[in-house]
């Protein structure tokens, strides 16, 4: 049982709610309880951190964070006006990275509210209508890009044996399993990339780990190589906790690709030579 089930018996997808137009959205007066803040001007100071970090990224505030007004009931049954929000995905995420970084719940909120944000690089429908093999490459570039700009901090972190560490995040999210095992177990040769072996949800879940990964220590000031190695693990295993809360299925229970991203690379260079293109 997770730190949610002991404190709140609740999930981030327990407190969703849809609007007449099918569009997501959550309360800040109910996540304020789930993320452990009691008092609601504490709250909102993380509120308008994240507009500024929203604001900050070029995106409309007002589209994200909703000013609302509503009645709650006092013990006198009196009912007085509060104010609330409603809130976008982005903006839960954005408060929870603006959120107190010590608390496990806040992590896995990261994550949790993590899992639209990078698909929406593309429209949600045009990712959609993508085939799985078209979401593998588009997926499996954003973790290339990822992974390049992870190794940028992990370096500047101390870090010098990039094998250990790279395997310190999967060990967190593969249950302890190493990139080798990882290997073996999917049936490769030596030395083929295990990323280009992977199912675009199994490469989502590996891009979260890796953006996670890079935030935290860049948000953490982490100096040295231990530190490093022990927030990759920890982030890789935050991201396990969240798939199994939410149901979902393990990285290492989901198929491995019939044909590798690299073979589809070359039959598809051999079809457009073929066919003189």
């Amino acid at each position: 049982m997770n730190e949610i089930d002991k404190n709140y018996n609740i999930t981030f997808e327990d407190i969703k709610h849809i609007d007449e137009n099918g569009i997501e959205f959550w309360y800040a007066r109910e996540l304020m309880p789930i993320l452990q803040y009691s008092n609601w001007q504490n709250f909102e100071k993380i509120i308008d951190k994240a507009k500024i970090s929203c604001k900050n990224s070029g995106i409309s505030v007002f589209e994200h964070f909703i000013d609302i007004n509503k009645l709650s009931k006092r013990a006198n049954n009196a009912e007085v006006e509060i104010k609330d929000y409603e809130l976008t995905r982005y903006a839960c995420y954005l408060i929870a990275q603006n959120g107190d970084s010590r608390k496990k719940v806040i992590a896995l909120a990261q994550t949790y509210f993590a899992v639209q944000t990078r698909k929406q690089e593309i429209t949600e429908k045009e990712y959609s209508m993508l085939t799985e093999d078209e979401k593998r490459f588009y997926q499996r570039n954003l973790t290339r890009k990822g992974n390049y700009s992870l190794n940028q901090t992990a370096r500047k972190a101390g870090v010098k044996n990039f094998d250990k560490f790279h395997n310190a995040g999967y060990k967190g999210l593969y249950n302890g399993e190493t990139a080798d095992d990882i290997a073996k177990r999917k049936g490769l040769r030596y030395r083929e990339d295990i990323l280009d072996n992977m199912v675009s949800d199994e490469l989502i879940a590996n891009l979260f780990r890796i953006s996670q990964t890079e935030q935290k220590l860049k948000k953490d000031n982490i100096q040295t190589e231990k530190e490093a190695n022990k927030t990759h693990y920890n982030i890789g295993k935050n991201i396990r906790e969240v798939i199994a809360k939410n149901g979902g299925t393990m990285p290492e229970e989901l198929p491995t690709p019939k044909k590798s991203l690299k073979q589809l690379e070359k039959e598809n260079k051999k079809t457009l030579k073929r066919n003189n293109f």
